[in-house]
C-alpha cells in the first residue's frame, strides 16, 4: 500500500519501532481500564438493561441507605421561626438593619423584627428549637442540622428547580430520577420513585419537581397520594379474569415481536413499562388503602382528626409515605404546601407570617413527627435516608408596611436524619441575625452531594450524555458534607 495514502499514525505502525512503541501504549491503556473498572473508577453511568429499567443496580461503594425520604416545605420556610435561634434578633427588635437593603425581593425592607414564636431547648444537646413546631423539636437530638445553605436564586420556581435538579432551569432531572436511573429499586411491583403532593396541590413547578428531564421518562416520580391514588390504573368495566386473559395474551405477543426484533431496547423499555402498570394495579390499591392501619397510627400521626381535614389528609400521605418505603420503594418525595400567591396554601409567609405558619405547621408538625418516630419504631431508619428541605429562607426584618419576612437565599437550614447520618449536629452558621451565611456555606450542590454520598454513588461519577455533554445533579460544583455523617 502507497505510503502517501495512510496518516502519519499509520506511517508509524509501518515503522517496527513506532509498532512496538504503539503496541506496548496500547496494552498499558488496556491494563489501565480494566484496573479502573475493577475498583469502578470509570464513568457512573449504570448498564441498565431495557427490558428491566427497574433493576437493582450496584452502587460505586457500599451505601449507607438504601432508601431516601425527602420531606419538601414548599414556599421558603423561615428559618428564623424554626430552626435557627438568634438571640440578637430579639434584643433589636423594632430597630432598623444598620448598612442593609434598602429594597429587598417584594419591596422597600422594614425594621428587624423578632422571631414570632419562642425558642426552648430541647433534647440532650440543648437545641434551641422553636415553640411553633414542638413535635419535630422533641426529635433534635437525632437529627443533624445544616444552618448555612444558600441557593442560587430568590424566587420561588427557579429556586424549587435548583433544590430539586440542581439548577434553575426546567428540563433537568431531579434527585429521585438521578437515584432511580443509578439505583433501580428493590420492589418490582411498585415504581422506583413516588412524588406524593401536599393534599392542597402541587409545588410552584409542579412536576419539574419530580420529572426525569433529559434521563430516560421511565425515572421520572410517579405523583400519588392517599387522596389520588395513580389515574387510569383501574380496568374499567372489565372483570379480572378477562382482564388477565388480555395481559397474558399481550405479554406471549410481546415476547414474540422482540424475539422477532432481538436489540430493539426502545421496544423492550415499552413493554417492561406496561408490565409495571399491570403489576401495579395490584400492588397500588393496596398500599394505598389505609384501613388496615391500627386505629392508634391513625390518632398518633392524626389521620383521624376530623377537626382538621387537610392536617388529616396530610397525615395520610405521612402514613403511605412510611408505607412506600416499607415496601422498599427507592426514593419518595412527600410536599407540604402547594402553589398560591400570597402564602395561603404554602411557607411563603410575606404579609402575615405568624398568621400563616399557625395554620401550616398544624398541618406539618405533628403527622411528620409521628411518621418519623414510626419509621424509628419499625427499624426503617437504619436503611432510610430522610431529608426535610426548603427552597430558600426569610429576611431577618419585616417587609416595610407588613408582619412578615421576605426572600432570602443567602442563608438557611435543612436537615437530615437516619441511616448515615451523626445525630445531634448542628453544622454551619448563619451571622447575629440569621441573614447570611458565615461559616461553613454549603450551596444546595452540597446538600445533593452529600445525600448521592449516603446513597452509595459518587455525585461526581454519576453522569449522563446530554447534547455532547457529560451532565450531572450538581453541574461541576457540589462536595460532601462530611460533618453530618457517622
Amino acid at each position: 500500500m502507497p505510503s502517501h495514502n495512510l496518516s502519519h499514525s499509520g506511517r508509524q505502525f509501518l515503522n517496527r519501532r513506532g509498532f512496538l512503541s504503539e503496541a506496548a501504549t496500547g496494552l498499558s491503556s488496556i491494563a489501565l481500564l480494566d484496573l479502573l473498572a475493577a475498583d469502578r473508577l470509570l464513568a457512573g453511568q449504570p448498564q441498565i438493561d431495557p427490558a428491566q429499567p427497574f433493576a437493582a443496580r450496584p452502587s460505586h461503594y457500599a451505601a449507607k441507605a438504601k432508601n431516601v425520604l425527602v420531606i419538601f416545605c414548599a414556599g421558603a420556610v423561615s428559618q428564623l421561626e424554626t430552626w435557627d435561634y438568634k438571640p440578637e434578633l430579639i434584643k433589636l427588635d423594632g430597630q432598623p438593619l444598620k448598612g442593609g437593603p434598602a429594597v429587598t425581593f417584594q419591596g422597600p425592607a422594614g425594621d428587624l423584627a423578632r422571631p414570632q414564636y419562642k425558642f426552648r431547648q430541647h433534647g440532650q444537646t440543648g437545641k434551641w428549637v422553636s415553640d411553633l413546631i414542638p413535635h419535630l423539636a422533641e426529635l433534635t437530638d437525632d437529627i443533624a442540622f445544616i444552618h448555612s445553605l444558600t441557593s442560587t436564586s430568590n424566587t420561588h420556581g427557579p429556586a424549587e428547580n435548583f433544590l430539586s435538579t440542581g439548577t434553575q432551569l426546567d428540563g433537568f432531572p431531579s434527585l429521585g430520577a438521578w437515584t432511580s436511573y443509578a439505583l433501580g429499586t428493590e420492589n418490582q411491583n411498585l415504581p422506583a420513585y413516588v412524588a406524593i403532593p401536599d393534599p392542597r396541590g402541587v409545588p410552584q413547578n409542579g412536576s419539574n419537581n419530580w420529572g426525569p428531564g433529559f434521563l430516560p421518562a421511565a425515572f421520572q416520580g410517579t405523583p400519588l397520594s392517599s387522596k389520588s391514588p395513580i389515574r387510569h390504573l383501574s380496568a374499567q368495566g372489565v372483570s379480572g379474569a378477562a382482564d388477565q386473559a388480555s395481559r397474558s395474551l399481550l405479554k406471549r405477543m410481546n415476547e414474540r415481536h422482540l424475539r422477532q426484533h432481538p436489540g430493539d431496547s426502545k421496544l423492550a423499555a415499552r413493554i417492561a413499562s406496561y408490565e409495571l402498570a399491570a403489576r401495579m394495579q395490584l400492588s397500588v390499591p393496596e398500599i394505598t388503602d389505609l384501613t388496615s392501619e391500627p386505629e392508634h397510627v391513625l390518632k398518633s400521626y392524626g389521620a383521624d382528626d376530623e377537626s382538621n381535614p387537610t392536617r388529616a389528609a396530610y397525615a395520610r400521605n405521612c402514613i403511605l409515605a412510611r408505607r412506600l418505603i416499607e415496601s422498599g420503594v427507592r426514593f419518595v418525595q412527600l410536599f407540604n404546601g402547594a402553589y398560591a400567591s400570597g402564602g395561603a396554601l404554602n411557607w411563603d409567609g410575606h404579609s402575615k407570617l405568624k398568621e400563616q405558619y399557625d395554620v401550616h405547621a398544624d398541618i406539618l408538625d405533628q403527622p411528620t413527627a409521628a411518621m418519623i418516630k414510626d419509621m424509628k419504631a419499625r427499624g426503617l431508619l437504619e436503611d432510610t435516608l430522610v431529608v426535610w428541605c426548603t427552597e430558600f429562607g426569610r429576611m431577618p426584618f419585616f417587609q416595610k408596611g407588613a408582619k412578615g419576612r421576605d426572600h432570602n437565599p443567602d442563608g438557611f437550614t435543612c436537615w437530615m436524619t437516619g441511616a448515615g447520618v451523626k445525630p445531634g449536629v448542628s453544622h454551619g452558621m448563619t451571622d447575629d441575625l440569621g441573614q447570611k451565611a458565615v461559616l461553613d456555606i454549603h450551596p444546595l450542590y452540597d446538600l445533593n452531594a452529600t445525600i448521592l454520598h449516603l446513597l452509595g454513588l459518587d455525585h461526581e461519577r454519576l453522569t449522563f450524555e446530554h447534547n455532547g455533554i457529560q451532565r450531572r445533579l450538581t453541574n461541576v460544583e457540589g462536595h460532601v458534607i462530611q460533618e453530618v455523617l457517622a
